[in-house]
C-alpha cells in the first residue's frame, strides 16, 4: 500500500472543515493521513477534538506577534509533524508572502464563493447584492495573492428567494464538507499516480535541448541528440520487474555513487534490475514530499553525460541569461 501524504490542517476556531478532514483522512481508501491541527488561537474549538482522535495539535495566539513570526512557528510547527502539505481550514490569518511561496503547491485553501467572484470577506452576501443564481465553495492552491490559486474543486449551491447570508452560509458549509476532504485526498493522492508523474518528468525531459523521446522495452524514454543517433539519458519505470516504484532511471558518475546513494537514501534511490550494473540510479517518484527541482537536476545531469556538446553549449549560454 502506498505511504499515505501526511497534512497539517490549520483552524481558528471550531474547525468544521477541519472535523470532516480528519475523519474522511481515517477511510481505509484516503491518500492523507492528518499529522497535526494547529491553531492561532488556544481557545480554538477544534483543538479538543483533534486531541480526543488522538492527533497532536499546536496552537499559539497571534495577538502581540509579528505577523512574520507567528507564521515561522506555525511552519515550524508543520514541519516538526513531518507535514508534506498544509491545508487551511477556516484559518483566518492572511500569510506572509514569504510563507505562502515556500508552499508553493502544497498549502490548500477551501473559500466560500465560486472563485474567482467574491474573494475575501462577506462572500455570501456579495453574491446575493448580485443577484446571482448560486453562490458555492472554493478549493485552491494557496499563493502570496489572496485567494487567486488555481481552482482545484468547486461546488455549486442554489441561492433561493429570500436567501440571507446565514442561510446561504449554512448550506454552502454542508457542500464544504462534502469537497474538501474529495480534492485534498485526490491532490495529494497524486504523487502516486503513474500517468500524473509521467506527464511530470515528460514536460521536464523535453524542456531540454535536442531531446525527443522514444519508448524502449515498452516504456518511455528519452534520449539527446539527433532522432537517428540520439542517446537515452533516462527511462520512466511503472514498477517493471518486480519493482514497487515508480520512478525515473538516470545515469549516476560511477557505481560507488549509485551504491552510496542508495544505502544513504533508500527512502529516494534504489538500483534497478538490468540497468543498475551499468550504473543507473532509481529515482523514486511515488513517495511524499518529492522535490521536482530535484528531479529536474537529475534530468539535466544524466542528458549532459550524452547530449551533443553543441546542445551543453546552448544549455550553458541559456543559464547565463
Amino acid at each position: 500500500m502506498a505511504e499515505k501524504a501526511k497534512v497539517a490542517i490549520f483552524i481558528s476556531g471550531r474547525g468544521s472543515n477541519m472535523a470532516a478532514l480528519l475523519y474522511a483522512s481515517l477511510l481505509s481508501d484516503s491518500a492523507f493521513e492528518v499529522v497535526l491541527v494547529a491553531a492561532n488561537d488556544p481557545e480554538a474549538e477544534g483543538l479538543a477534538l483533534a486531541e480526543a482522535e488522538g492527533v497532536s495539535t499546536f496552537a499559539l495566539s497571534h495577538k502581540g506577534m509579528v505577523r512574520s513570526d507567528h507564521d515561522a512557528a506555525m511552519e515550524k510547527a508543520a514541519r516538526d509533524a513531518g507535514a508534506d502539505y498544509i491545508v487551511l481550514a477556516g484559518y483566518m490569518r492572511i500569510l506572509t508572502d514569504e510563507f505562502a511561496t515556500r508552499w508553493e503547491g502544497r498549502m490548500l485553501n477551501i473559500h466560500p464563493s465560486l472563485l474567482p467572484k467574491y474573494p475575501g470577506l462577506d462572500t455570501h452576501q456579495r453574491a446575493i447584492d448580485a443577484g446571482d443564481s448560486h453562490g458555492g465553495v472554493s478549493v485552491h492552491l494557496v499563493t502570496p495573492e489572496l485567494d487567486a490559486g488555481e481552482v482545484l474543486g468547486q461546488v455549486k449551491v442554489a441561492i433561493r428567494q429570500g436567501e440571507t447570508a446565514d442561510s446561504l452560509a449554512e448550506r454552502v458549509r454542508f457542500a464544504e464538507h462534502q469537497l474538501y476532504p474529495r480534492v485534498v485526498s485526490e491532490y495529494v493522492g497524486r504523487e502516486n499516480d503513474p500517468e500524473f508523474l509521467l506527464g511530470k518528468v515528460r514536460e521536464l525531459a523535453l524542456a531540454l535541448p535536442q531531446c525527443h523521446e522514444r519508448e524502449s522495452h515498452g516504456s518511455p524514454g528519452w534520449r539527446a541528440g539527433s532522432e537517428k543517433s540520439g542517446k537515452y539519458f533516462a527511462y520512466f519505470n511503472d514498477q517493471h520487474h518486480g519493482s514497487e516504484h515508480v520512478a525515473v532511471l538516470v545515469k549516476t558518475g560511477s557505481m560507488d555513487e549509485l551504491l552510496d546513494l542508495v544505502e544513504a537514501q533508500p527512502q529516494a534511490y534504489f538500483k534497478p534490475a538490468y540497468y543498475g550494473a551499468s550504473g543507473w540510479i532509481g529515482v523514486i517518484l511515488n513517495r511524499p514530499g518529492l522535490d521536482w527541482d530535484h528531479v529536474a537536476g537529475w534530468l539535466e545531469r544524466s542528458w549532459r553525460s550524452v547530449a551533443p556538446k553543441s546542445a551543453t553549449k546552448l544549455m550553458d549560454a541559456a543559464d547565463q541569461f
